[in-house]
């Protein structure tokens, strides 16, 4: 497994183990932690989930089985996120879906991920979305808060534009380490509004979420989705690879910009469709073939 250097104390795998349809898979408490530690055996240690996951469930679910072998964290890498709020059976609290950036939200939502992984500590804390009433300082005096106690090690955001990255940026004490954003071959925004180029600036890495266009690359509906899919299977024939998905994680793991996809499955066999795809490295031509199909033009 390749892995990245993300900060002094976080480093990342290049394939990230997503959380976010845990309780889809219906696995008990055991099977969880068997198939965490079959996902582990492949080299993929970094999870990523968020305090939302699963109606505010999918954190209790993944510390019961953590629990059943308390040395297993130790192993991993633990990415959460915060900042979002909406009515539900474990939050009847919440009036209205919102999104809630105050000092003492972010602490309690921390502190309440701790709790409900069993653990001391977080690798990586996200803030979700931006909110169009974020105030960065009180974001700031959180992580602080949460840095200086030893339960968080490190900071970064998710679906920022790369303004609302500096902004929080220039009041924080520690470096925001990643910004999670939404990439897939289907998805190639951060590729043309500034994002990717503002992360490579600053030498960040981004997670990229839904790196299989939420399962959209597979159905084939649509004429750009046919000609995407040709643009991959086409490269994969010089590889001898004929997966959809290893060639789409291929895609985004060839990127110069050392894209980290989260592989949000409870499969043991897509997660090592994803691990085969570092395998592949394409060139600048495969990639941009790739591209150009997405774009439904050619290059200028």
């Amino acid at each position: 497994m390749e892995h990245v250097r993300i900060s002094d104390t976080l480093t990342m795998d290049r394939i990230i183990h997503g959380h976010w349809r845990l309780l889809d898979w219906k696995m008990t408490k055991e099977e969880l932690l068997a198939f965490t530690e079959e996902v582990l055996a492949l080299g993929v240690s970094t999870i990523d989930t968020a305090d939302i996951y699963g109606g505010f469930s999918c954190e209790e679910a993944f510390g019961d089985a953590l629990k059943l072998n308390k040395g297993l964290r130790e192993k991993l890498t633990i990415v959460t996120k915060c900042g979002i709020v909406f009515p539900c059976e474990n939050r009847p609290q919440y009036t209205s879906h919102h999104y809630d950036q105050s000092r003492k939200h972010i602490i309690k939502s921390a502190e309440r991920s701790l709790k409900n992984m069993g653990t001391d500590y977080l690798d990586l804390l996200l803030i979700h979305r931006p909110s169009p009433f974020m105030d960065p300082a009180e974001i700031s005096e959180a992580f602080r808060e949460l840095y200086q106690s030893g339960k968080v090690r490190n900071f970064g955001v998710s679906n920022f534009k790369s303004s609302q990255f500096e902004l929080l940026s220039s009041y924080l004490d520690y470096p925001l380490v990643t910004n999670q954003v939404e990439i897939s071959p289907l998805k190639l925004d951060v590729f043309q509004d500034g994002t990717l180029d503002h992360l490579m600036t600053r030498g960040l890495y981004p997670m990229a979420w839904s790196p299989l266009a939420g399962g959209d690359l597979f159905r084939g509906d649509g004429e750009r989705v046919q000609k995407v899919q040709k643009a991959l299977l086409d490269i994969g024939e010089k590889y001898g690879e004929t997966r959809l998905d290893t060639l789409a994680y291929a895609f985004l793991l060839s990127h110069p910009g050392k894209i980290l996809p989260i592989v949000g499955s409870g499969k043991i066999d897509r997660i090592q469709n994803a691990v085969d795809a570092q395998k592949i490295k394409m060139n600048a031509e495969e990639w941009l073939t790739v591209y150009k199909a997405s774009m439904g033009r050619n290059l200028p």
